[in-house]
């Protein structure tokens, strides 16, 4: 009997959850707005709610072999424990898996989302073709998961893989872990914002102000919107966040030497606009990089790629 898993992915703004086949093939997909259900254990009986619904309704024919969810932040994934969220506030030191088996009855499987997302791409996306990659989720802030030998790799506290905290700016900008000058307060959609009012502030970019005047929001899509347009000030923003993510990566790849990483998330639409300074910067710092071989792509999955991950923390389990 073909089986088939719940996928779910628990962000700061969204939940989204899908029913998956073994195979791969997405059945039907859930996005819930997580602001509007209230506090945690709202949240946490909407997941359980709709994740039923999907089993019941998809079950026919096919075998539920349970849920898997990536969640952000630092997670114990053995023993079911969210330690701390930024992003989900109330949620510290939360047992999330019993909360989720008490109302599922069902195989529960956790992993940080990030790493679930990094799963994902190796399992159907950019990554099927290698054992080993490491993923870069560019949004908020930036998240990294690791699959080595076609395994997550979670280090000894599960805080592996947290590339958006590695250090690219002397005394630059402070960062929300505590230290200053991290890759996500230069490379992340809030480091776009941030440089963004900063050309607003020193005048450099008369269409941006105009679009603000006009009554737009100062979001990172929108400086995209203008780079695209032909900005020249936005074009070099988004030129500084290559540079930043080169010298980020370089750090990786020197000291992993894996054959393939990943940029995904939001801020991966503009791939076009920061790639050539990334692989220029990564050029000129990374003697690994220059050896050859070496791949840095963009992610093929988008948004869905933690969904994919989520689900196949359950079904890459003995039936």
């Amino acid at each position: 009997m073909n089986r088939f898993a719940i996928g779910a992915d628990l962000g700061g703004t969204n939940l989204r959850l899908a029913a998956i086949e073994e195979n791969g093939r997405l059945i039907e997909k859930v996005v819930l707005e997580v602001r509007s259900l209230g506090h945690r254990d709202a949240a946490v009986e909407a997941l359980c709610q709709n994740a039923r619904v999907l089993a019941r309704k998809h079950g026919g024919g096919r075998q539920f072999a349970g849920l898997g969810a990536g969640i952000p932040g630092i997670l114990d994934a053995g023993a079911g424990i969210l330690r701390q969220s930024p992003n989900l506030p109330g949620w510290e030191n939360f047992a999330v898996r019993e909360a989720l088996q008490s109302r599922l009855e069902a195989a529960i499987a956790l992993d940080n989302d990030a790493n679930a997302a990094a799963l994902g791409e190796t399992w159907l996306g950019a990554g099927r073709t290698v054992a080993s990659l490491c993923l870069l989720t560019l949004g908020t802030g930036i998240g990294g998961g690791l699959v080595l030998d076609g395994k997550v790799w979670r280090g000894f506290l599960g805080m592996a893989g947290e590339v958006g905290h590695i250090g690219v700016r002397e005394n630059g900008e402070p960062c929300g872990c505590g230290s200053r000058g991290c890759l996500e307060t230069e490379a992340s959609a809030t480091a776009v914002v941030r440089k963004a009012r900063q050309l607003l502030a020193a005048e450099k970019s008369p269409a941006l102000a105009e679009r603000i005047r006009s009554g737009s929001s100062l979001t990172a899509e929108l400086v995209y919107q203008l780079a695209q347009e032909g900005d020249a000030a936005c074009r070099d923003l988004f030129a500084s966040v290559g540079r930043f993510l080169g010298l980020g990566l370089s750090m990786l790849v020197n000291t992993l030497n894996l054959p393939l990483y990943l940029l995904g998330g939001g801020m991966a639409e503009a791939w076009p606009l920061f790639a050539p300074a990334l692989l220029e910067e990564l050029g000129r710092r990374s003697y690994v990089f220059a050896q050859g071989g070496t791949r840095v792509e963009r992610a093929q999955l988008g948004a869905d790629a933690g969904l994919y991950g989520a689900a196949a923390l359950v079904l890459r389990q003995p039936a």
